[in-house]
């Protein structure tokens, strides 16, 4: 394993990592940490928890110089929690360098906070906050020499795009510029493209690493008694555990019904204010409740360590939201489970969740019936209390050829030598997503131009069509109702 010392970060930033027990770096720090330090443009596809925070933040700090007391490295965040995060662990590391981070976000005073960020050679910002302070000339980003975009995408799902383009236009200069994103195709590699020159690719895989390092089970219940479940999970010993709701007020009615049963739990979503969100999160990060009830967009950014338990209370929308929501834990090689309560009514849209992540046994451990479209809906599984802990490893790979609901073949996309070309010459991509429960997603066309909408009628082929995220397809980029979509697509 390399050493910090190989990668040619100096002693005072090394003893500083190894006052907090870090003697060696994780997977992103390695294989991006050399070339960040050399002032190169990075492109790196990791996720929260990887350690990609220490990344950005060791080379920006020995690249700095402490005698320039304005602002010349900008990281800019998607979250006011996640600058806060930010700004805590960058400090740790500055202060052996001389260096100040200012953190720069809404909800709190704006010109104090413009007075500090204004002397501070470090800035971690939110976007909008940041525009602010720059359009009331407050701060000036002119000399920024280091810009990174930590959850690029982030920021631009919470469409933060116009105000980054802004406050790049602000800068002069040469500058070195490095991306972090769980994702770096489609809007987040065309953004990249605009704002790097020559960059340097790395990738750590995130979907896998969720799914190898963490304990999957999926729990059957019912409705009426949902919350009995979480109670009985929670109440048995757990350390820090993380609930996901789809709706702000059932995080709210979810939290008063645990604090009845003696659970301290707190909740976090979108209606809360900062102080709110800033009091909940203190409470949980110290211990002093072990369980955040939160909505996705909510939990977006947050960077929590010492979560062992994620549970799906009300289950994601599709594989990508369910990989998400369970990388909160299983984190920095420490261990972790995801629990999802499934629901009679919700086993369709959950076993379609478990085939595209080849966790079919994991799903049928418990009891329960994997689905695939036209067979039986009817679960002959009991709900119980607690179910048995599912083991780890690989599942049945779901049959490609089954039915549908109306009886009809369901089929993956077939391959080309099935479908006449005509000598019509097609578009080439990569599928980004597909959801088998709702019938569409997303191509990447190979030309680097946005992502097409596909749904599953546009696929060739008889009955009921799907396709297989990460495969190479051909297709026809035909205007649709809301824009591009791609027609006609087949399986190369």
């Amino acid at each position: 394993m390399v050493s910090f010392a190989e990668l040619g970060v100096s002693a005072p930033v090394r003893e500083a990592l190894s006052r907090r027990g870090i003697e060696a770096p994780f997977p992103i720090q390695e294989l991006v940490m050399r070339d960040a330090l050399a002032g190169l443009d990075v492109l790196a596809k990791s996720r929260t928890g990887s350690g990609k925070t220490l990344a950005f933040a060791i080379p920006m700090v020995e690249r700095l110089d402490h005698r320039t007391r304005k602002p010349s490295g900008l990281i800019l965040v998607p979250t006011r929690e996640l600058a806060v995060q930010v700004t805590e662990e960058t400090k740790e590391i500055a202060r052996k360098r001389n260096l100040r981070v200012a953190p720069v976000y809404g909800g709190v005073s704006l010109f104090k906070q413009a007075k500090y960020a204004s002397t501070s050679q470090i800035i971690v910002a939110t976007p909008g906050r940041l525009q602010d302070l720059i359009d009331r000339r407050l701060l000036s980003v002119r000399d920024i020499r280091i810009l990174v975009l930590d959850e690029a995408d982030r920021m631009l799902d919470m469409g933060f795009q116009p105000q980054v383009d802004r406050i790049v236009a602000n800068m002069t200069g040469a500058r070195q510029t490095m991306f972090f994103s769980a994702t770096l195709d489609g809007r987040v590699g065309e953004l990249a493209r605009s704002y790097t020159h020559e960059p340097v690719k790395h990738e750590i895989e995130h979907k896998s690493l969720v799914i190898e390092e963490a304990d999957h089970r999926f729990v059957p219940v019912v409705h009426e008694r949902k919350i009995d479940h979480l109670v009985d999970e929670l109440k048995s010993e757990r350390e820090l555990a993380l609930v996901f709701v789809r709706t702000k007020r059932g995080a709210d009615k979810l939290v008063r019904k645990l604090r009845t049963e003696g659970v301290d739990s707190e909740a976090m979503h979108g209606n809360m204010s900062q102080s709110q969100r800033k009091r909940a999160l203190d409470r949980f990060a110290s211990g002093r409740a072990n369980v955040l009830i939160a909505t996705d967009v909510a939990a977006r950014g947050l960077d929590l360590d010492g979560i062992t338990h994620v549970f799906n209370f009300d289950p994601p929308n599709d594989h990508k939201d369910y990989v998400h929501r369970i990388g909160r834990t299983a984190r920095a090689g420490r261990s972790g489970t995801g629990i999802t309560f499934v629901a009679d009514d919700q086993r369709y849209e959950v076993s379609a969740i478990a085939r595209a992540l080849k966790l079919d046994s994991q799903f049928e451990a418990e009891g329960l019936t994997l689905v695939i479209p036209g067979r039986n809906l009817k679960s002959s599984a009991r709900p119980t209390t607690r179910g048995r802990k599912a083991p780890l490893g690989q599942g049945r790979h779901a049959r490609s050829t089954s039915k549908n609901d109306t009886g009809r073949d369901r089929k993956v996309a077939p391959h080309r030598s099935s479908r006449p070309r005509g000598g019509v010459s097609m578009a080439t991509g990569t599928v980004k997503w597909f959801n088998d429960a709702k019938g569409f997603g997303f191509i990447t066309p190979d030309d680097g131009t946005k992502d097409l909408f596909v749904h599953h009628t546009s696929i060739t082929g008889e009955g009921f069509k799907s396709l297989a995220e990460g495969a190479k397809v051909e297709f026809d980029a035909q205007e649709g109702q809301k824009g591009p979509e791609a027609k006609n697509v087949t399986a190369v």
